[in-house]
This record gives C-alpha cells, structure tokens and sequence, in this order.
C-alpha cells in the first residue's frame, strides 16, 4: 500500500487528506498538524470569531470523528524537523513517519516586527493562527486604542472589527497608500472613505520608526510624529514556510517550487498552497488564497494517485469590511487602466483592470452581481469593452 504524508494541517493539508480519500485511495494517510487543534478555517478568525459570532469547534474544517472514521491518523503539536529525502521519512523529533509520497502544505507564517524595534513586547499581535487570536480578544474592550502596522487586507479586517467593538483605531501605513501592493487606487480611495468614516484614523506614507513598552506602547514614526496605543496588531505580509524544503534540497525561490501538476524537484514530494509557487501564465507565482488552497490540494491529490493533468489557477478572493463585502476575481498584476462600473448604490460598485483592452481582474464592493460576471469573463478569456464596462446601462450579462 503507498504510504502518504501531508506536511501541514491548515486547509491544503485538510482538503489533500480529504480529496486523496474520496478518490479512493485506501493507503494509510498521515497528516501531521503543528497545531493542537484539528484542521480550520483562518478567514473568520480576524472576523467572526474575534467578534463572538462563531465558535472554536465551528471553525474546523471537520469534526474529529471524521479522520478516525476515514482512517486518516492526525498528529497534533509536533513540527517536523526535517525531511529525510533518501529515506523518505519526515522526521519529528526523535521519530520518523515513513513515506511512498509526501506532501508539502506547510502554510506562510505572519511577517513581525524585527525585536531592535520592539516587536517582542508584551501586547505585540500578529494574526495569523487561533493561538494569535485567542491572545488578543481580550483587548478588544471599548474605549481602548489600538494601533493597526500595515494597510493591506489584513490591517484594515483587523482595524473594521476593533472600530465595531468600540475601540480607537489608529492604522499606519508606510507606504504612499493604503493596498498600495494588492489594488488600485480607486479600491484604496473606496477603504480609506469606508474606515474613516468609522472614525478609524489613517496615516498613510509614515514609517514605524519603533515601540517602546511601559504601561502603554508608544509609536515613533519616521516622520516624527508618535502614537500611543494600548496594543498593536500587525499586518505587513506572510512569508512562505519553506525552510524545511530548502534545508531537505528542494527547490525553492520565495515558496516550494512545483511544476503544473504540483510536483517538486523530487518526484515523490508534492506542494500545495500558500507554501507553493506555481506557473500561472508564463510566470511563477505564490497564491496566498484559501480558494487556491482547497484547488490545488485537489488536483495534487488527484495527481499523486496518478491523473497527471495540470493545474490551472482560478483566482478568487473576499475581504469583509463592516458591512461590506469585497469580491476579487483574477489578478491584477501589470494593469494600465481601470475602469470604474456603478453599482445598485452609492455603497456598490466594480473596478475592472485592464492591461492593452485585457480584462485581467474586477473588484467588486457589495456588487455580486457584476463580481459574477467579471470572474465569468477572465475564466472564459473574454475581454469586453471598457466602454460597455463603464456605462451603468449596458448589459454585461449578455456578453457571456
């Protein structure tokens, strides 16, 4: 019987484990979890569950008596510390796990604040993992102040529910924008009215300079200027978790490299996920997205059991901010123009990206509708008129 191990337990690693058995394979599977919890969901953490509304065990992706009634043995809180190619065993510790076939869905981990400027004191957050936020919520008390680092998604999810709870919000941004890397500067203008009108107080193009602690953590930005918080999240990226493939030999650059199918530079390991880099369009690129997760452990689990057909990227993304919805449907990398499409409201609209008359992605704020069809259009290769776009009247629908 081949023996498979899943490196991993966030929802590559949940839906390779999942897929492989639904496929039939009947090999023992091994999916080894660094966490003490069983496989969940990372999206509503910064929501949902910091609000209250959702609970620990609703977060899993599955119940616990769904592995033993698959047959799928779970090893929680143990990190493997190496890859023994050779004899195909990941080791954790002072044991081994045999191995036919690995593989890699070892995630990203939060960037955090270098400690020379006081990234490691007390009341420090990064959001990236339960354990991040179980050690937050209770600073989440009206009237306290809190100071959002980085103006990507992230920040600003974090930022919308400390302003919905009640707290003074502050979010700096070093760069000359808010989402200065991820969106354009229409999305951006549409966040920074959003937050604002929240009261949350954005400063974009200031620099953190450093923290110092005491019974408040003072600010000290590049410009001179200070901000006193009560706590401090930040949210300035993910690196790839890719130190054990590297330390194991793989090929790596800026996450596990993998060919079209999934496969590393070792036919009996496989990656998935945020770890991932993948070719998409003639470039290689890293999808930090659960939609991309959940895909391509798919088809790596399907590949693994020897379909050998390639995996084609469909990217999709959501961020929920107060009560709006953002729905991101392709990538917008390399965009020359974007065309804005009014919505139903004052509070919905798209904004589509073109690059020479190539619709490449759309934004879409409490407008599933216009989402639907742009996403509809990217997958099918179609590219409609920026005109048609922009004019409210004109029936997209049609174009499909």
């Amino acid at each position: 019987m081949t023996r498979i191990a899943i490196l991993g337990g966030g929802q590559a690693g949940a839906a390779l484990a999942i897929k492989l058995r639904a496929l039939g394979h009947d090999g023992p599977i091994t999916l080894i979890c660094g966490e003490d919890d069983f496989p969940y969901q990372r999206p509503p953490l910064s929501k949902k569950y910091l609000l209250g509304e959702m609970t620990r065990e609703q977060l899993y992706l599955r119940p616990a008596q769904f592995y033993l009634d698959n047959d799928i043995t779970v090893i929680r809180g143990r990190h493997a510390t190496g890859i023994d190619r050779e004899g195909r065993r990941v080791l954790i510790g002072g044991e081994a796990i045999a191995y036919d076939m690995l593989a890699l869905t070892t995630g990203s981990s939060a960037r955090r604040l270098p400690e020379a400027i006081g990234g490691d004191l007390p009341g420090v957050h990064v959001v990236r993992s339960l354990a991040d936020v179980d050690r937050m919520a209770p600073e989440f008390q009206p009237g306290r102040r809190a100071l959002i680092v980085g103006g990507g998604y992230i920040g600003l999810e974090a930022a919308a529910v400390a302003a919905k709870l009640g707290l003074d919000v502050s979010l700096v941004e070093m760069a000359p924008r808010i989402l200065q890397r991820v969106a354009a500067p229409q999305t951006a203008d549409y966040f920074r009215d959003l937050h604002r009108a929240h009261g949350v107080d954005i400063r974009e193009g200031v620099g953190l300079g450093h923290l110092t602690g005491g019974d408040e953590i003072l600010a000290h930005f590049a410009d001179g200027t200070e901000c006193r918080a009560d706590f401090v999240i930040t949210g300035i990226g993910i690196v790839p978790n890719d130190t054990l493939a590297l330390e194991a030999g793989l090929t790596c650059d800026n996450g596990i490299v993998v060919d079209a199918q999934g496969q590393t530079s070792d036919p009996h390991i496989w990656a998935a996920g945020d770890c991932a880099r993948l070719p998409y369009r003639g470039q290689m690129i890293r999808l930090e997205s659960v939609q991309n997760a959940i895909d391509q452990a798919e088809a790596v689990a399907a590949n693994m059991l020897g379909k050998g057909q390639d995996y084609v990227p469909k990217p999709w993304f959501w961020s929920d901010q107060y009560d709006v919805k953002l729905q991101i449907a392709g990538l917008n990398t390399g965009y020359d123009r974007v065309v804005i499409r009014p919505g139903a409201n004052d509070a919905s609209r798209s904004h589509w990206y073109f690059a020479d008359g190539e619709l490449l992605a759309v934004d879409a704020m409490n407008d599933p509708r216009n989402y639907m069809i742009g996403k509809r259009l990217i997958e099918a290769g179609r590219s409609p008129d920026p005109a048609l776009v922009a004019d409210p009247g004109s029936d997209l629908k049609a174009l499909l």
